[in-house]
């Protein structure tokens, strides 16, 4: 319905409180918006693991309290995710929980594997049997057949194989194993809670349980937490970390912390300066909400122009819904989105929104919001153009697909009739992002560049990598 990229998917998970998979289900809320199509929670009591999971939303998944009844414990790890067509599937649901040799391990996934479909080959050949057509699960045959004794060497022998985006969470009856990959593509972060320790996808999680934002998982970083406390492991070669720059253009909730900085005053920065590139004479400044609102605020700020709401969302849209059957003009986006006639009419508007796809959103939108009487619309995207697809963890278009990858700024307004377009350069995305405090100074912006830090294998056609 809405023409935007998508997150693969967000992870939780608690060591050491009595209230574990309370805590969890509090941490997947807030980590709704990385996926709305099924998530699951693994608890331990110390002797074994007990899952819940199913598909939909976290408030429909587990909307029945005596859920937690069956999840006891004082450790427990949960997972939100998004899937492309094909993969929302109840099995493919995560933390996927098995029973081996050795116990039982359950695990959380955020990223992609570029790797996996050779390594699942590989595997399928010399009789491994797969329930899931998730990546994730590669990682725990790969595990299960490793030869080391101890459980951190297993995972270790197995992260070696693997090659891509990973943000694990890995959960024992005795023990929660945190890893993140050397490139730190996804987002991990640690905190602690009344003596607990708490691992999360972004620190927006932390401040719904109260928990204390201790730092992040640095890439390359394995952590392991047992009742004898945290340790701290780096088994990989240390490269140059590359984090997605994308989870501060959009992905990443604005009241996170992460690589080093707030997610809302990188936003606000890109608006200003969007503006110092391209500014254009206007009566006022909207957003596309709600990713676009702090760069349109930084825009108007730059610029001296009014800060407005022009388009208000609607925030009870679901993921399905029936289509009437006259139809209704730019239906998809009027469900989420209305034009506030009072401010437009008569008006030089600039609406400033994160990003391009399609380009067919942006279209529906530069027409509604000209029915509702702006005399000019201006277009301005705080991020630059998306022209190539991500392969480490985030949904994205084939090549073929994306509007930049084969039009010119010129083209693309006249696609979708704004005034004039404006995308942030690559040069002010960094300086927005460096301008908003100390953190990393390397980042993922293959889908602007196709400059890809991990190499994958070629593919037919353009073809997108599966993301399950």
């Amino acid at each position: 319905m809405f023409d935007k990229l998508h997150e693969e998917c967000g992870v939780f998970g608690v060591f050491g409180h009595p209230e574990a998979a309370n805590l969890t289900y509090l941490g997947l809320y807030a980590l709704q918006h990385r996926g709305q199509e099924g998530c699951g929670i693994v608890s331990s009591d110390g002797y074994r693991l007990h899952a819940h999971k199913g598909l939909g939303l976290v408030s429909d998944v587990f909307k029945k309290g005596q859920v937690f009844d069956h999840l006891p414990g004082r450790s427990a790890i949960g997972h939100v995710r998004y899937s492309t067509a094909g993969g929302n599937d109840i099995k493919n649901c995560q933390p996927i929980v098995v029973d081996y040799s050795r116990g039982s391990i359950a695990v959380s996934h955020n990223g992609n594997l570029v790797n996996a479909q050779e390594v699942r080959s590989r595997l399928e050949q010399s009789g491994s049997i797969f329930s899931t057509t998730a990546d994730t699960e590669t990682i725990i045959h790969l595990l299960a057949r490793a030869q080391s004794d101890s459980l951190i060497d297993r995972i270790c022998e197995a992260l070696h194989i693997v090659q891509g985006a990973y943000s694990l969470l890995l959960l024992t009856e005795s023990r929660l194993i945190a890893a993140r990959d050397p490139n730190g593509f996804r987002p991990l972060c640690l905190g602690r809670l009344d003596g607990a320790y708490i691992v999360a996808s972004e620190s927006c999680a932390f401040d719904l349980v109260d928990a204390e934002f201790i730092r992040e998982i640095a890439p390359g970083e394995m952590v392991v937490i047992d009742k004898t406390g945290m340790k701290s492991f780096s088994p990989f070669k240390e490269t140059s970390p590359t984090p997605c720059i994308f989870e501060y253009v959009y992905f990443a909730r604005p009241d996170s912390r992460i690589y080093g900085r707030m997610v809302y005053s990188v936003r606000k920065e890109s608006g200003r300066q969007l503006a110092r590139e391209h500014g254009v004479e206007a009566d006022l400044v909207i957003a596309v909400p709600d990713s676009g609102v702090p760069a349109a605020m930084g825009f108007a700020e730059e610029s001296g122009l009014p800060f407005e709401m022009g388009l208000i969302r609607n925030h009870y849209v679901g993921r399905t819904f029936i289509e009437p059957q006259q139809s209704i003009r730019h239906f998809g986006v009027k469900l989420k989105l209305n034009p506030v006639r009072d401010l437009l009419e008569g008006k030089r508007v600039v609406v400033v929104d994160d990003s391009i796809v399609r380009g067919t959103t942006s279209r529906k939108i530069v027409k509604m919001l000209r029915d509702a009487g702006a005399t000019e619309v201006h277009l301005r995207i705080s991020s630059p153009p998306t022209s190539f697809p991500c392969y480490y963890g985030i949904d994205t278009p084939s090549r073929k697909e994306l509007i930049s990858a084969s039009h010119s700024v010129e083209e693309i307004a006249r696609y979708v009739t704004a005034d004039s377009i404006g995308y942030l350069s690559e040069e002010g995305l960094l300086k927005s992002v460096h301008a908003s405090g100390e953190g990393c100074s390397t980042f993922c912006d293959a889908c602007f560049n196709g400059r890809y830090p991990v190499k994958f294998p070629r593919l037919k056609a353009d073809k997108q990598l599966g993301l399950f």
